[in-house]
């Protein structure tokens, strides 16, 4: 009978300070740990530095004996350590209004796979996805959010999250601004997409004044929330090249394209562990050897 090996992952950020790599790959070979993947960064603007390492122990550890064992080196180097299981998928919650394009490539990346996440639910304030979303046995809550109602509405959005356990939110085109009380208390915890053109072209429809401008690039902006509406700390960005020739609609196409594209990388990096968010600035480290394969094809 084969045993399978747990795939373990261990995620540092603490003050730059010298022999703190050795520290940490002697305890996991000293813990019977085969390192697979590691990638670390060291800032010298902040004087932060970052590290992930992916592994497999050997010597039947498990993880709560590791993140034990550990501690006395975190204290040695005033670092922020979290153990995890790679294979474990972590619980997300969905928000969406009108414009469903990041919803259905999400549900897809997961229903096949590609995204290894549960997710728990969909919040939206308007009805137009409830029946995709119910046909993927995924609850679906339709929370009506108006002037008067936002404190009461975002109660029942935060009990919803808090009841499922879910451990990220991802605004995929959720058209109503966040209050500062929520962005603070899921901080690091939520993900939106948007347009890249601000602070250029704002407002309802930033295409079409993309296109009356006659910009040569159009793009796709990933981040965290915070209470400054779209400063959060950028995750993942990319841009599609557009011409003279090509219509408003045309930049609408394909901005809904790059726009799916960048979330789903942007959430894919999130749940693997590979951003540390590093003051203003995100550290991003390159995916781990498999972690982009499918479970399926379709």
């Amino acid at each position: 009978m084969t045993t399978t090996v747990p795939r373990y992952a261990l995620r540092v950020a603490c003050p730059s300070i010298r022999g703190v790599t050795a520290a940490i790959a002697t305890y996991l070979s000293q813990s019977g740990c085969n390192i697979s993947d590691s990638a670390q960064f060291d800032d010298a603007d902040t004087g932060r530095y970052f590290m992930r390492i992916s592994f497999q122990p050997q010597d039947g550890h498990t993880l709560e004996q590791l993140r034990d064992g550990f501690e006395p080196i975190a204290a040695k180097f005033e670092a922020n350590a979290e153990f995890f299981d790679e294979t474990e998928k972590k619980k997300v919650i969905l928000m969406v209004s009108r414009f469903g394009h990041c919803l259905n490539d999400l549900l897809y990346r997961w229903r096949i796979g590609a995204l290894p996440i549960d997710i728990v639910g969909v919040i939206s304030n308007h009805m137009d996805y409830q029946r995709i979303v119910v046909n993927h046995d995924i609850p679906f809550h339709c929370i009506k959010v108006t002037g008067e109602n936002k404190p009461e509405a975002e109660a029942k959005q935060m009990q919803i999250v808090e009841g499922s356990g879910a451990e990220l939110v991802v605004l995929a085109r959720y058209m109503q601004v966040l209050s500062d009380e929520m962005c603070r208390k899921m901080s690091g915890r939520i993900i939106n997409i948007h347009h890249s053109f601000l602070p250029s072209f704002k407002g309802a429809n930033p295409y079409k004044q993309a296109f009356e401008r006659g910009v040569k690039l159009i793009g796709a902006t990933s981040h965290y929330v915070t209470a400054d509406l779209d400063e959060g700390p950028i995750i993942e960005q990319d841009i599609v090249r557009v011409t003279h020739a090509q219509s408003g609609e045309d930049y609408v196409s394909l901005g809904r394209d790059v726009e799916s594209q960048v979330l789903a990388r942007a959430i894919h990096a999130h749940i693997h562990g590979r951003v540390f968010i590093n003051g203003n600035k995100t550290v991003v480290f390159p995916a781990s050897p498999g972690s982009h394969a499918s479970e399926r094809m379709g």
